[in-house]
């Protein structure tokens, strides 16, 4: 609070007080009061005007000095309320009853949203879950009843449960940390798992697998960890070239962490879209050429995911030439990237 904007508010009690005097003035020249009486008379009145008002600028300047600082220090503003002291002067405690009131509301409204938002979310849990025993149930008729048709269907399936699996995974990645138990993990188990998610395209579009040194212990949660390496076998599949694809995964242990590299040779993305790969709905160039609906969830999720599992994940990529995507795994549950 600036001096001169709080003289500014009080000026019509300055002028108020200075047309008093005036008056008060006149009054005692009518009775020929000494002109020293009067003077000291004035001079009293506008003593005492100016020490009410310094009294009242430094309560009030102290006051919202402190209010303002506290905002400024807080990260979540919605709990100024909560540590506001009250001040001794009216105005003051108006304004601290009003933004409590306000606060208390806002609380209730955002609890309100809360609620309805955790609903929704358990329904979609509930609900993936019940569609996947649908999913595996055709899937078992489709095995015992291989026809060109039927594998052409279970191709089909396949990706609505890996669409499935993403829509439970990102319904949960905002509460990761409730759902995940860092273990010492075999990385070459988790690999493995998301292979074979991914087996009947890998198969369709006649895919080699290379892997090399993935016997290796990393700290990590597998069921997580085995969903962002799914992710990336997808992406690899889905962009994979029609001549001699590949996919090549090493682990490479280095100090405190291990690196799983995943390497493609497929259509790759263009250098200026790199950066922005892990943004939510960002499909590129590619997502709208290949035919395909890229959705720009999976490598979004893949961060996020990292992000809450205290894993590194990076991307590299050569338009044409292919694509590398290093996972960093720690070597001992303390380690974050």
């Amino acid at each position: 609070m600036k001096f001169g904007e709080f003289i500014k508010d009080k000026t019509l009690l300055i002028i108020t007080i200075l047309l008093a005097i005036l008056s008060i003035e006149i009054l005692l020249l009518a009775y020929h009061i000494h002109i020293m009486i009067r003077v000291y008379i004035a001079m009293i009145v506008i003593l005492v005007l100016g020490i009410s008002i310094l009294v009242e600028y430094k309560r009030k300047k102290e006051f919202y000095d402190r209010l303002k600082n506290n905002l400024d220090e807080l990260n979540e503003k919605y709990l100024i309320s909560e540590i506001i002291k009250t001040p001794s002067f009216t105005e003051g405690k108006i304004l601290k009853e009003v933004v409590q009131e306000v606060g208390k509301s806002m609380l209730e409204n955002v609890n309100f949203y809360k609620n309805i938002g955790e609903d929704y979310k358990e329904y979609i849990e509930l609900w993936i879950h019940e569609v996947k025993t649908p999913i595996a149930a055709s899937k078992m008729i489709i095995e015992n009843n291989k026809t060109p048709v039927t594998k052409s269907i279970e191709e089909e399936l396949d990706k609505v449960e890996n669409y499935t699996e993403q829509a439970l995974f990102y319904a949960r990645s905002n509460v990761a940390e409730k759902d995940y138990i860092i273990t010492k993990t075999n990385l070459k188990d988790i690999v493995n798992g998301a292979i074979l998610k991914n087996k009947t395209a890998l198969l369709s579009k006649k895919i080699t697998l290379e892997l090399s040194n993935l016997e290796q212990e990393v700290y990590t949660d597998s069921k997580w960890a085995t969903f962002i390496i799914n992710q990336i076998i997808q992406n690899s599949v889905k962009y994979a070239k029609d001549a001699e694809p590949k996919i090549e995964m090493e682990a490479i242990s280095k100090e405190e962490k291990i690196i799983l590299y995943i390497r493609d040779n497929g259509i790759g993305i263009k250098k200026g879209e790199i950066t922005r790969v892990f943004e939510k709905g960002f499909t590129g160039e590619n997502g709208r050429r290949i035919g395909q609906k890229s959705t720009g969830i999976g490598l979004y999720l893949c961060k996020k995911l990292c992000d809450k599992l205290g894993l590194g994940i990076e991307l590299n990529s050569e338009k044409d030439k292919g694509t590398e995507v290093r996972i960093i795994f720690p070597k001992n549950s303390y380690t974050h990237f």
